[in-house]
C-alpha cells in the first residue's frame, strides 16, 4: 500500500507540471507573437525610410504568407479541407479583409500621416474596444460583481492608459545604452515625404482608430472560425489567401509604377520577407492557436506590449531617447497585462471547478496501472483527478 501510495502522489505530481506547462504555452505563444510584431514595425520603418511604397509591401507580405503556408496546410492537414464548407469560405474572406488588407493598409496610412509611435500607441485601444465587442458577441463574460470581471475591466483600463502614458507624456530623458546605433542614417530616401504628410493629424487619427476597430472585429470573427474550422495552419493560411488577392487589387489600382514593385537583395525583400513569413506566416498561425484555446480578449490583451519593445528596440536600433513617461507606462502595461490574465485564471479555474461538482456524485475517474514486470505483480491506484492550483 505505501508504494501504491507514494506512486499515486508522483502521478499527481507529473499531471500537475503538465496543467502548469500547458497554461504556459498560451501566455508564451502570445509573448512571442508581439516580439514579433514589434520586429514588423521595425522593419516597417527601415522600408519607409527607404522609400517603399508601403501598399506593394503589404501586397507582397501576404503573398510570401501564402506561398508558405499552404504547403503545410497540405502536408499536414490536407484531410481537413474536406470540412472546409462555403460558410468557413466566407468567414475567411472577411478575417483577410479585416485581419489583413483593409486593417493594414489603414494603419500604414495612419502611420505616414501621424507618426510611427502615435500609430503603434492607437493600436492599443484594441484590448478595450475587443473586450467591448466579446461581451456583446457573448464570447466574453463580463461578471462586473466578481472580482474576476472588476480584474479584466480594471486591467484593460490600465493597459490602455499605460500606453496613452507611455506616448503622451515624456518626462526626464533616460539614457539606457552607453553607444548610439542609428539603422535609419542609412535609409532616408522618403524621409522628406513623411515629414510632409504628417501633418494630417486629424484624418491619421480617424484612420488608425478604424484600422483598431477592423483588427478587433477580426478577432471575434477568428474566434467563430476556430470554432468551425479548428485547423490553425489551413484556416490562417485561407485568410491570407483572400488577403492576397485583396490587397493586390487595392494596390495595383493605386501604385501604377512598376519600379515599386521590384525587389532587389536589399532592405526591401528583407522586410518582405520577414512580414510574410514571419509576421504572417508563423505569428498568425500561432495567434490563432491562442485565440482558439483562451478567446479573443486574452489574446488582445497582449498587444500594449509591443509598443513597450518597440520603444526599447528604437532606443537601441534608432538612437531614440526613452523618457520617465515611457518607463511609468511601461509599468502599467505590465500591471494591466497581469490582472487580467490573473481575472481569465480565476474564472477558468470556477469553471472547472462548477463542471467537477456537476458531475453524479463527485465521482472520480481512477486509473489502475498494472505492474507486471515482476512475477508479484502490484497494481497502482492513481487519481486523474487532483486538485491542481491555477498557474494565474
Amino acid at each position: 500500500m505505501g508504494g501504491a501510495s507514494g506512486d499515486s502522489k508522483t502521478g499527481t505530481s507529473d499531471t500537475g507540471a503538465v496543467g502548469v506547462m500547458e497554461g504556459l504555452k498560451p501566455v508564451l505563444g502570445m509573448v512571442m507573437v508581439q516580439m514579433a510584431f514589434a520586429g514588423l514595425n521595425i522593419f516597417y520603418k527601415l522600408a519607409i525610410n527607404d522609400g517603399m511604397d508601403m501598399k506593394v509591401l503589404i501586397a507582397y507580405r501576404y503573398l510570401f504568407a501564402t506561398c508558405f503556408l499552404l504547403p503545410l496546410a497540405f502536408f499536414f492537414e490536407r484531410k481537413s479541407w474536406s470540412k472546409i464548407t462555403w460558410k468557413v469560405v466566407m468567414l475567411s474572406f472577411l478575417c483577410g479583409l479585416l485581419g489583413g488588407a483593409l486593417a493594414q493598409n489603414l494603419y500604414i496610412t495612419s502611420l505616414k500621416l501621424t507618426s510611427a509611435t502615435f500609430a503603434s500607441a492607437m493600436t492599443n485601444l484594441i484590448p478595450a474596444m475587443t473586450f467591448i465587442l466579446a461581451v456583446l458577441f457573448r464570447l466574453e463574460s463580463l461578471k462586473i460583481r466578481t472580482v474576476s470581471g472588476q480584474a479584466k475591466v480594471t486591467g484593460t483600463l490600465l493597459g490602455v492608459g499605460g500606453a496613452m502614458l507611455l506616448t503622451f507624456y515624456k518626462g526626464v530623458p533616460i539614457k539606457l545604452w552607453k553607444f548610439n546605433i542609428d539603422l535609419a542614417s542609412h535609409h532616408d530616401g522618403s524621409s522628406a515625404d513623411v515629414a510632409q504628410q504628417a501633418t494630417n493629424q486629424t484624418l491619421g487619427s480617424l484612420l488608425a482608430v478604424s484600422s483598431c476597430l477592423c483588427y478587433a472585429v477580426w478577432l471575434i470573427i477568428q474566434a467563430k472560425v476556430t470554432v468551425q474550422f479548428p485547423h490553425p495552419t489551413s484556416s490562417t493560411a485561407m485568410m491570407c489567401t483572400m488577403a492576397t488577392i485583396q490587397s493586390f487589387v487595392f494596390a495595383l489600382i493605386t501604385q501604377r509604377d512598376w519600379m515599386q514593385w521590384k525587389l532587389g537583395f536589399d532592405i526591401r525583400l528583407l522586410t518582405v520577407f520577414y512580414s510574410g513569413v514571419v509576421a504572417s506566416g508563423l505569428v498568425l498561425t500561432v495567434m490563432t492557436w491562442c485565440i482558439k484555446k483562451k478567446g479573443p480578449l486574452f489574446a488582445s490583451v497582449f498587444n500594449p506590449l509591443m509598443l513597450v519593445i518597440v520603444a526599447v528596440l528604437s532606443s537601441l536600433l534608432f538612437n531614440e531617447i526613452l523618457h520617465l513617461g515611457s518607463v511609468l507606462g511601461a509599468i502599467l502595461i505590465v500591471i494591466g497585462l497581469y490582472m487580467v490574465l490573473w481575472g481569465k485564471g480565476k474564472e477558468a479555474v470556477k469553471l472547472s471547478e462548477s463542471e467537477v461538482e456537476q458531475r453524479p456524485d463527485n465521482a472520480h475517474i481512477i486509473h489502475v496501472v498494472i505492474d507486471s514486470s515482476h512475477h508479484n505483480a502490484q497494481a497502482t491506484v492513481l487519481d486523474l483527478n487532483p486538485k491542481v492550483a491555477p498557474i494565474i
